[in-house]
């Protein structure tokens, strides 16, 4: 069983940033893939970005958004720069942890460990 808290949301301005944070259970956290994903008010949960030896980023935020992790700490990262009022959302942290790690881990069916999720809100 692997526990996710995200942490780091709130109310910024656009053009702002933020990070958000995502700290796991687990002795084998450096095996899990580690993703991160976002649902807007009556929009589906949609993917942001994931790593484990690679990095998926979805378009919209690629170039905009960093992805990271602390293997020593159990913890993931999402850094958010140039934050526009589309990227308004709840933001989950999701865990998996099967050997492989490929283009899949960029949809949620592949994903078994979710938190709570973070509420991330960019005012025009």
């Amino acid at each position: 069983q692997v526990q996710l808290v995200e942490s780091g949301g709130g109310l910024v301005q656009a053009g702002g940033s933020l990070r958000l944070s995502c700290a796991a259970s687990g002795r084998t956290f450096s095996s899990y893939a580690m993703g991160w994903f976002r649902q807007a008010p009556g929009k589906e949960r949609e993917f942001v970005a994931a790593m484990k030896w690679s990095i998926y980023y979805a378009g919209s935020v690629k170039g905009r958004f960093t992805i990271s992790r602390d293997n020593a700490k159990n913890m993931v990262y999402l850094q958010m720069n140039s934050l526009k009022p589309e990227d308004t959302a709840v933001y989950y942290c999701a865990a998996d942890e099967t050997p492989v790690f490929t283009s899949a881990h960029m949809n949620i069916g592949a994903y078994k460990y979710w938190g709570q999720g973070t509420q991330v809100t960019v005012s025009s």
